[in-house]
């Protein structure tokens, strides 16, 4: 096969023409770099909870802390369907950005300076509390009223414990695989109480089939600031966020959102935060 000689000209535009494909001109970035277009982003967020993140049977999700990431996504350039949910379960968290499999975290990821060490924080966007979901009948007021009652948590949660060592030593508790299984066993009066951040009690309660069946105590045992995490030394993504979650306050679009996916559960919530303010 003879070989024809090519012109410096074409030479240019064959190499140019390389360069293009090789520079990702056919996906982009799919953990994305806030500029869009036909780019995705990976946003890692919780599946299985109710009001905040959780994944519908269809397929779609819903949630407070998905309502959030969507705003701030588009405040980064991103459609919604632009946006690829990553499952990002609590042990996981801080892998999951350092390996780069996901953008953002938004997912009842309380700023703690343990975590600081290992990822950023943009926020906060929401104070929770520890709290107690009790019966709506319940005569359980105060912390001292678990005495001799069943309190439920999920494994590896240190929520119950904490009551147990600081409130309520005679408390019986009972730790259980998910959120699920405790608001069961509420349920059928197997348990007393469940505890951990309002806000996750809150979404469950908010659900249609448990409409009127729970309360919230209102007890505020510790100050739970949610961040929106990324990876550690991101400081210009960091400032990005926080200037989408400054203007999703005063637009009114995070009091909408907190309103939708907590109001049946009449959540208490505290104000707004301020952005790049810890609350001890």
């Amino acid at each position: 096969m003879k070989l024809r000689k090519v012109s410096a000209a074409a030479a240019t535009a064959l190499v140019l023409a390389l360069t293009a494909t090789a520079c990702g001109g056919d996906g982009g970035d799919s953990n994305g770099s806030g500029s869009g277009g036909g780019d995705k982003i990976k946003i890692g967020i919780k599946y299985d909870q109710p009001g905040l993140g959780l994944k519908e049977p269809d397929g779609s999700f819903s949630g407070f802390d998905v309502d959030v990431a969507t705003y701030v996504a588009k405040e980064l350039g991103y459609k919604p369907d632009q946006i690829e949910w990553v499952e990002t379960k609590s042990a996981d968290r801080e892998n999951a950005l350092s390996r780069g499999d996901v953008k953002m975290i938004a997912a009842t990821y309380s700023i703690t300076d343990e975590r600081k060490q290992k990822v950023d924080f943009a926020g906060p966007y929401l104070l929770a509390h520890q709290d107690l979901l009790v019966k709506a009948d319940s005569d359980i007021k105060e912390g001292t009223d678990l005495n001799g009652k069943k309190l439920c948590s999920v494994t590896g949660s240190t929520s119950a414990q904490n009551v147990k060592d600081e409130i309520a030593p005679k408390a019986q508790l009972q730790q259980l695989g998910g959120y699920s299984e405790c608001i069961a066993g509420l349920q059928s009066d197997q348990l007393d109480a469940l505890t951990t951040d309002d806000a996750i009690l809150a979404g469950f309660a908010a659900q249609k089939q448990y409409k009127g069946q729970f309360k919230l105590t209102g007890l505020k045992l510790s100050n739970e600031n949610y961040g929106i995490g990324v990876k550690k030394g991101d400081t210009e993504t960091v400032n990005k966020i926080n200037d989408a979650l400054k203007k999703m306050v005063s637009d009114g679009s995070w009091e909408k959102a907190v309103k939708e996916n907590f109001g049946p559960a009449n959540y208490k919530n505290e104000p707004a935060p301020k952005i790049g303010q810890i609350v001890q």
